[in-house]
């Protein structure tokens, strides 16, 4: 069955130091595909916790190197490859996390069957999921890609850390779509907030729209009282996602 666990709802440097919500990422299921999507810390204890197998994965996304969204990416590796003993997935990463400032440790790079360096707009296949990468966000200088996957019935979009521009209306078109959800208003930072993501909501119209990587801000507001209220905006359906949270797509 296709479904998203949420490894954790929490975003960003306060969530990442405090952890009053977990800042594992998520693990994605899409016709028989596993892997892990940004995997920041916490990532393998609450993947053990949610009773998921690491050696069933068959692969890591890294949308950018920040540490909330791939602190855990080597040892998530380790774990994969049972520390090299199989080979075993793909890895899927920016340039400036493989090369420039890599997170991915060297001598990790020969326990994976592949390393891929994604490219904007470029289309990659895991296991046997295709996917698309999107244009780069404008991010805080760090190459940062989201994701399109085209599963057999339906398109899952991941939306990560961006400042608001309009050609995130443009390609982001899926029937399910996850948004990096920091602020509640504008700031100095590149992050989406409310006022943002109900524009994407809006004209996008997916049939499903799940809100995570909450920062202090939206935490405090209460991040289940803002999605109630874009569901109100928009009329259309919107989750707030929690710590463990696993949705059948």
């Amino acid at each position: 069955m296709n479904h998203i666990t949420f490894l954790g709802s929490g975003g960003a440097r306060i969530m990442l130091s405090t952890q009053l919500l977990a800042t594992g990422g998520m693990i994605i299921s899409l016709d028989n595909t596993l892997f892990s999507l940004d995997p920041g810390p916490g990532a393998l204890i609450n993947l053990l916790k949610y009773n998921i197998k690491p050696t069933d994965l068959h692969g890591i996304l890294i949308s950018h190197r920040h540490l909330d969204h791939s602190a855990d990416a080597n040892v998530m590796i380790e774990a994969m490859t049972k520390s090299g003993k199989i080979k075993n997935g793909q890895v899927f990463a920016p340039a400036d996390a493989l090369d420039i400032d890599p997170v991915v440790l060297r001598y990790l790079r020969e326990y994976p069957q592949e390393i891929t360096c994604i490219k904007p707009l470029s289309n990659y296949t895991i296991n046997d999921l295709p996917f698309t990468t999107s244009m780069p966000h404008h991010h805080d200088n760090k190459e940062t890609y989201g994701f399109l996957f085209h599963a057999k019935n339906t398109t899952l979009g991941y939306i990560p850390d961006t400042a608001f521009f309009p050609e995130l209306l443009d390609f982001y078109k899926a029937d399910i779509l996850v948004i990096s959800m920091l602020r509640l208003e504008k700031g100095d930072f590149p992050h989406l907030c409310v006022n943002d993501v109900e524009a994407i909501i809006k004209s996008i119209r997916p049939s499903m729209t799940i809100l995570t990587h909450f920062g202090l801000e939206i935490y405090q507001e209460g991040p289940e009282k803002i999605a109630n209220y874009l569901k109100e905006k928009t009329g259309l359906n919107v989750i707030a996602a929690t710590d463990g949270l696993k949705i059948n797509l």
